[in-house]
């Protein structure tokens, strides 16, 4: 149908990722993107560009107004003529700043019952944290001293689901945004929306009601909607938001960067392959959002039950040593452990287990190309299309591991980095190269079927589409060798979409240190 093909590819950015003051960044982006990115990139999931007081964004002062930093609701116009646009519903919270919170705290309306307030003294074990920050928030009201429960900060005060009103509000603004031109919409931190003292507060059959509501409002008013769930949870969890194709049409793959960055990091593919053979099967009209890097860390909770305590932390302390930071939250016995990794995914290549190399480059573009044969809609983020390194001294600027991954580049900076043989144009141009090859090929439709194959610890291999392509990944630093009548079933010649090379199929395949040949 109309909702997606091999032809998407989505772009992940802020709205000022891109600055060249004192013009609007919205329309600085909007001309890098017509001029290096025209052709292929289909969405652009501009990460929220509300007026905010936190969290890059993620705390949302007002959610029907377009920050005047970036620009007005004109410049989102402008945009999604030349691209289809991905919109945020930061939908578990708001700021403090906000004006609902400030006339909840003066008892008015509207807001006066838009909060959830709690009592300190009950007992908070189950709740599941995603932070190591209190669960309650003491704030003065009018009428004296309350706590309030915020899940994120105590600048992210969590709304109350169970009030009808605020409920009929958030419909109000999801439709709000798709007049607005949003195309697909990013449900985020929708796992955590309902609240019940003596649960785990997470993926609460009311929380899954109000995905399906949202769901039913899509299929009415268009089939070209899609409805997105970002749910930084285990993977088992993380599928539960297709529902009985009734909720999500797309979930994050969030098990995928960790898995692929643990897999170049130790040469080693067979905990990636064992769980890619689990997820192979999804509901019809469902499928998945593919990314490895994104504006937060690459989360670790998503590894639970798909690799060993023990892998897990040599991978953490390798990241560590290449400038990496790990952050961590609040378990229900009072212990942290490890939630993200906070680096930049080029800069996660730098080595591996075996230490520094030269292959760092070659590294990245591979799990770039795993990620885009995978089954699913890829999606870039801006730094990883041009290769950039970690930003430390941005960390040390504001004190939050997650600055590491969001450094803003003047436009006179980008041209300098994109007009010299450097790595960062290299990067670009070779994903350039691969998208393009995407696009041209309907193996690699969303919905197009996928088998994983189980060769050798040191290969990734799969199938699209029921034989019509195989991409074979080296994701060790050592050549490889592969025989291939075991998979290339059928037909006697083949060809290598990547390099242009004819292969038959009893031939011995050689493979170089993290090369992928895709053969159809």
């Amino acid at each position: 149908g109309a909702r997606w093909s091999e032809k998407d590819i989505v772009l992940i950015t802020y709205g000022d990722s891109i600055i060249d003051p004192p013009k609007k960044s919205l329309i600085v982006l909007k001309e890098f993107l017509l001029e290096n990115l025209k052709e292929e990139i289909s969405f652009v999931h501009i990460l929220p560009f509300f007026p905010y007081s936190s969290d890059d964004g993620f705390s949302v002062i007002d959610y029907r107004t377009v920050n005047p930093e970036l620009g007005d609701w004109k410049d989102i116009k402008e945009l999604s003529t030349h691209f289809k646009l991905m919109f945020d519903l930061v939908i578990n919270h708001i700021s403090q700043h906000s004006e609902w919170f400030k006339n909840y705290l003066n008892n008015r309306i509207p807001g006066k019952n838009y909060f959830i307030e709690a009592d300190p003294m009950l007992d908070y074990s189950r709740v599941v944290r995603p932070r190591s920050l209190p669960l309650l928030t003491k704030v003065n009201h009018i009428a004296g001293e309350k706590y309030v429960w915020t899940t994120f900060s105590s600048d992210q005060i969590d709304l109350n689901f169970g009030e009808p009103e605020l409920l009929a509000e958030m419909v109000k603004i999801f439709l709000f945004y798709l007049e607005k031109g949003a195309r697909m919409i990013r449900l985020d931190a929708i796992a955590f929306l309902w609240k019940e003292i003596g649960t785990t507060c997470l993926h609460l059959p009311q929380t899954h009601e109000f995905v399906k509501l949202l769901r039913d409002i899509c299929g009415y008013l268009s089939e070209s909607l899609i409805l997105l769930t970002e749910t930084n949870v285990p993977n088992r969890e993380n599928l539960s938001y297709f529902g009985n194709t009734d909720e999500a049409h797309m979930v994050y793959q969030f098990s995928l960067p960790p898995l692929l960055l643990y897999s170049l990091y130790s040469g080693n593919s067979e905990y990636l392959t064992k769980w890619a053979e689990t997820i192979s099967e999804i509901p019809d009209g469902c499928t998945f959002f593919n990314f490895t890097a994104s504006h937060d860390g690459i989360g670790v909770r998503p590894l639970e039950g798909l690799l060993p305590p023990a892998e897990m932390n040599s991978l953490l302390e390798g990241m560590k040593k290449i400038g990496g930071k790990v952050s961590t939250k609040q378990n229900s016995n009072g212990t942290d452990s490890a939630y993200e990794i906070n680096i930049s995914y080029f800069d996660a290549m730098k080595e591996t287990k075996n230490g520094p190399d030269s292959f760092q480059e070659r590294r990245f573009i591979c799990s770039q190309t795993i990620m885009l044969a995978m089954k699913g809609m890829p999606a870039f983020y801006i730094h990883s299309l041009l290769g950039t390194p970690n930003f430390t001294e941005g960390v040390m600027k504001t004190g939050m591991n997650r600055t590491i991954n969001r450094k803003k580049y003047s436009r006179n900076e980008i041209k300098d980095i994109l007009s010299t043989n450097n790595h960062h144009l290299r990067v670009l141009n070779e994903l350039k190269k691969l998208i393009t090859i995407r696009k041209n090929n309907k193996a690699f439709h969303p919905e197009a079927k996928q088998t994983i194959y189980n060769l050798d610890k040191s290969l990734y291999v799969l199938e699209r589409d029921v034989g019509s392509l195989y991409s074979i990944s080296n994701i060790s630093d050592t050549r490889q060798e592969v025989l291939l009548d075991g998979i290339l079933k059928s037909k006697e010649y083949w060809l290598d979409v990547i390099s242009g090379k004819e292969i038959t199929r009893n031939q011995k395949l050689d493979i170089e240190p993290y090369q992928t040949y895709w053969l159809e």
